[in-house]
């Protein structure tokens, strides 16, 4: 991967001063009780970081790094806008809703569609609005969604993707009903039209052009902090249909074999992606959810004890290759079977693709079928406790290092109250975001000021914080008091204020650290808190 090195973490001593500012959300941490007497800050002191050090073991019950996502799907307004032509209000208050629900479970990450078809969700030189927004492709909505759908995450301290489907030209193969400036009309060479839906031939290098420069153009021009595909590479077999690249093949092909020639053009396009996101900005991930079989053993002896389609053979789709060649940051396979399930088990796909990165620095996060709780074509879904279990399996796995939940819907039904248990069980902490190595950023600078007035903790802001993690413990606290997040209390996303706050309600030893965009961690500033209740 073309990342410049992280920047190497040094301990950075803190020291505490300083005065009151009330600001902040709510305190989540259920360990906080008591009441509103005033709280008096009776020391303070230097703490370094405790979470790479050999005397602290990590607490495999809160995990201190995990990421926690929710995808947000545009296409057929599946979960976002819940129908086309709403105003821009009813968009805003529908899309924050959202928000506030991932917030109150503790998610730290959303994943929206930006391009579902070949459109935007986004003012684009280079694609036509969205159908998904007013109805109508290439209708102006009357603002641009983008700059706001990732400000108001970054304001409650969630992480922002936006996802591209690369390939989809248009949900309808009549290519005609698009507006006259999209790119499958101009360039009608560019299409394949394939059960009844129309497609950016992967084969063209023309093609692989256009979308690096769609995806770039967005990384440019907005605050995202990643880039991600789904599993829509070559489309999924349709029973009778062909997929007609047969001239491109014969321009193109130098003899490969057809599906080898297929695999090498989306290796390709995923391979120049990496390369333009992370030139343009060093800190920006890119990573990839695909179909949750790369090949079944009957295929291939290193595939999974598996019975379902292969991607790497259907859709032309080699996870393994992205993994090994490093040009993902990051891999979640969608993984939307049961445990018990006959042809494709949880059970069995999990160690598989936890084995895929083993002694990489691919990131393995797990893609959960939020949407399946409740169906009841299978019993394990009319369970409640069946999409915990797959948390459960998740931690004992040491690759995996989050979950992303499929869809934004059911984060508003919670299905069997599945997520109630998720959290009760899972989640009884906030999480900060895993690191991958190769991306741009560094240590923020050290928390300074650190004070306690009132009910309010307060410290002055630190250049280059996105956020700040708060810890608490009972008592005078220890050298490990940050190294899980069995004592974190609070993510406390960063505001444009001189000073940032926390509302406390217990009293014990606090301990502050500042957050790069990344999540990054400084040295912790500690101050120990009397006389709360």
């Amino acid at each position: 991967m073309h990342h410049r090195p992280l920047l190497v973490a040094t301990v950075i001593a803190v020291a505490t001063t300083g005065a009151a500012y009330v600001f902040g959300p709510k305190a989540q941490a259920e360990q906080e009780k008591g009441g509103k007497k005033p709280a008096t800050a009776v020391a303070t002191s230097r703490v370094a970081s405790a979470e790479s050090s050999p005397n602290c073991p990590a607490d495999a019950a809160f995990p201190k790094r995990e990421l926690r996502g929710v995808w947000i799907a545009t296409v057929r307004n599946i979960d976002w806008p819940s129908k086309t032509g709403l105003s821009v209000q009813r968009q805003q208050a529908e899309y924050t809703r959202i928000l506030d629900e991932a917030v109150k479970r503790r998610l730290n990450a959303v994943f929206v569609q930006v391009r579902p078809a070949g459109d935007a969700f986004y003012r684009s030189d280079l694609e036509p609005w969205s159908q998904f927004l007013t109805g109508k492709a290439g209708g102006d909505p009357g603002w641009d969604p983008l700059p706001f759908l990732i400000s108001e995450a970054h304001k409650r301290g969630l992480e922002f993707h936006a996802w591209f489907n690369p390939y989809r030209a248009a949900d309808d193969a009549n290519i005609s009903a698009l507006p006259a400036n999209h790119p499958a009309r101009r360039n009608p060479g560019w299409v394949v039209k394939y059960g009844g839906r129309a497609y950016y031939n992967p084969g063209l290098p023309e093609v692989r052009e256009h979308v690096v420069k769609v995806v770039t153009d967005v990384v440019r021009r907005y605050d995202v902090d990643g880039v991600h595909f789904d599993d829509y590479f070559y489309p999924y077999p349709v029973q009778g249909a062909r997929f007609d690249d047969a001239a491109a093949y014969k321009k193109y092909g130098k003899g490969k074999p057809l599906a080898e020639w297929r695999r090498d053009n989306v290796n390709r396009l995923v391979a120049e992606v990496s390369d333009a996101v992370h030139r343009t900005k060093g800190w920006v991930k890119f990573g990839i959810s695909p179909f949750g079989i790369w090949r079944n053993k009957a295929q291939d002896p290193t595939g999974s004890a598996t019975n379902g389609m292969s991607a790497y053979d259907a859709i032309h789709a080699d996870a393994r290759h992205w993994i090994k060649s490093g040009t993902v940051d990051y891999i979640l396979p969608q993984l939307y079977w049961s445990r018990g399930h006959k042809a494709a088990s949880y059970s069995v796909l999990l160690p598989w693709w936890a084995k895929e990165v083993r002694g990489t620095d691919v990131h393995l996060y797990i893609g959960q079928a939020l949407y399946r709780v409740g169906s009841k074509d299978e019993p394990a879904w009319t369970k409640a406790g069946e999409l915990p279990a797959h948390i459960a399996l998740d931690r004992k796995q040491p690759e995996v290092k989050g979950d992303v939940y499929f869809s934004a819907k059911q984060l508003l039904t919670n299905p069997l109250g599945v997520l109630d248990r998720i959290v009760a069980d899972y989640y009884r902490r906030p999480a900060l975001l895993p690191l991958i190595k190769g991306l741009d950023g560094g240590k923020p600078a050290k928390v300074t000021d650190l004070a306690a007035e009132g009910t309010t903790l307060s410290w002055r802001s630190s250049p280059g914080a996105r956020a700040y993690a708060v810890y608490r413990v009972s008592g005078k606290g220890d050298a490990c008091a940050t190294a899980s997040a069995r004592n974190l209390v609070a993510v406390v996303p960063a505001t444009g204020g001189a000073r940032q706050s926390y509302t406390i309600r217990a009293t014990g030893t606090y301990y502050v650290t500042a957050l790069d965009r990344l999540h990054n961690e400084s040295a912790a500033a500690r101050v120990t808190v009397a006389n709360v209740g």
